[in-house]
């Protein structure tokens, strides 16, 4: 079934326009923001499992760096690779470990004083994968979609193998696997989206 392996997110902005659409008092002021809730897995290794799920924003990535990344994948996926690994925005991790860097979290305006953050990063592809030239390690980003309504609680998506293409100005995700994890129970502390 094609539909398996090629369920994509369609990001409905492109990364270029989110400097727009938020305000940078806005940027600065939810630094330090924490997203917390749980991972529940509905294929691949994580089927069936739930794990902690903790997001922590440094900051948002920038119009230049946005801009950057825009280029970078219209050249593909290894040079979105090198121009994401230069990039910190904070941290996330899945299970109780330290987790990878998120290198782009992006911030925009949701419905009713939401905010929607878009996470990307760079996952860590294993030793048996590269070894094995498995299909897995071509899918190198990890993604993440977070809703959070204006008390800072919300849901999600999360896939912890990706690609990322372009197609005309859109950015596409596919994942890996058959479908993506949801996260569930997100909660926002830190930052101006906590308040009530």
């Amino acid at each position: 079934m094609r539909f398996r392996k090629l369920l994509c997110l369609t990001l409905a902005l492109c990364f270029v326009m989110v400097g727009a659409v938020l305000p940078a008092n806005a940027k600065t002021a939810m630094a330090g923001q924490t997203v917390t809730g749980t991972v529940v897995g509905i294929s691949g290794r994580l089927a069936g499992r739930t794990l902690p799920f903790k997001l922590i924003v440094n900051n948002y990535t920038s119009d230049a760096d946005a801009d950057r990344l825009n280029a970078a994948l219209r050249s593909g996926q290894d040079e979105l690779l090198s121009a994401l690994s230069k990039l910190d925005a904070g941290r996330v991790s899945i299970g109780n470990n330290v987790g990878v860097t998120a290198n782009a979290v992006f911030a925009t305006p949701a419905a009713e004083g939401g905010m929607k953050l878009t996470v990307l990063f760079q996952r860590n592809v294993n030793f048996f994968e590269l070894r094995a030239g498995t299909r897995s390690s071509d899918y190198r980003f990890g993604y993440a979609e977070i809703y959070l309504d204006k008390r800072g609680r919300g849901e999600g998506t999360f896939i912890p193998a990706a690609k990322v293409k372009l197609e005309g100005n859109t950015w596409v995700v596919e994942d890996f696997g058959a479908f993506p994890a949801r996260l569930i129970g997100m909660r926002s502390s830190g930052g101006v989206s906590n308040a009530r």
